[in-house]
């Protein structure tokens, strides 16, 4: 299929398209033509890429264990739960930060209010 035809199945646009191909998440075959030609897997492919973008993984972090997943499916590959792991801490130590902001905001508006009352 085509890269218009594989954008428009995934709802992805081009641009991204190329993009994954640029870092080697996808490889479509070149037609003497210079035009891309995507395998019927190409889309599983899109979609998987898009999830685990979605959960905040990059395209380095997905390049390292794409091909595992798409042949064995996410289960069997060893090399997903150190980047689950990595996430889910970067992610706990976001919350904190957020958090703490949001005590200080808390504590200033408080401030301000109990100013104001005097």
């Amino acid at each position: 299929m085509k890269i218009g035809e594989l954008a428009q199945r995934t709802g992805v646009s081009i641009r991204s398209i190329r993009y994954y191909e640029q870092q080697g998440l996808l490889s479509p075959i070149r037609q003497e033509n210079g035009y891309r030609e995507f395998s019927s897997l190409a889309e599983e492919q899109v979609r998987t890429i898009q999830l685990y973008l979605s959960l905040g993984l990059t395209t380095e972090q997905i390049a390292y264990f794409l091909h595992c997943v798409m042949k064995n499916k996410e289960a069997f590959c060893q090399e997903v739960l150190p980047m689950y792991e990595q996430k889910l801490t970067e992610i706990n130590n976001q919350i904190q930060s957020l958090q703490n902001i949001k005590s200080n905001l808390e504590e200033r508006i408080q401030s301000i209010l109990e100013e104001e009352i005097q």
